[in-house]
């Protein structure tokens, strides 16, 4: 289990590039990639995109490790367990079906 930062800077690593560089295709500050990296910032939606690029990672294999971290930092703090997120499944489900 790893974090998406902590994925993201593995992928980077394993293709030798340095922070800078990715930083530069993602048009984003080197030291915003490092705190992302280090999970003391989140990642925005529409970096998702250019990570799968930049890697050639299947985009929403990538989203699901972002939203899950994104879910996971809200509740982390919470008095919450499993129970929460079975009933915010089926919250999803219903939200979505009212949708469609």
């Amino acid at each position: 289990m790893e974090t998406f930062g902590e994925y993201i800077r593995q992928l980077r690593i394993n293709a030798g590039l340095p922070i800078r560089k990715i930083a530069a295709q993602l048009d984003i500050d080197a030291s915003l990639l490092g705190r992302i990296e280090r999970n003391e910032r989140q990642a925005s939606r529409e970096m998702i995109s250019g990570i799968a690029r930049i890697f050639e990672q299947d985009e929403q294999e990538l989203l699901k490790k972002y939203l899950s971290d994104r879910i996971a930092y809200k509740i982390i703090n919470e008095d919450a367990d499993i129970d929460v997120l079975k009933v915010a499944e089926k919250k999803v489900a219903y939200l979505k079906s009212k949708i469609k």
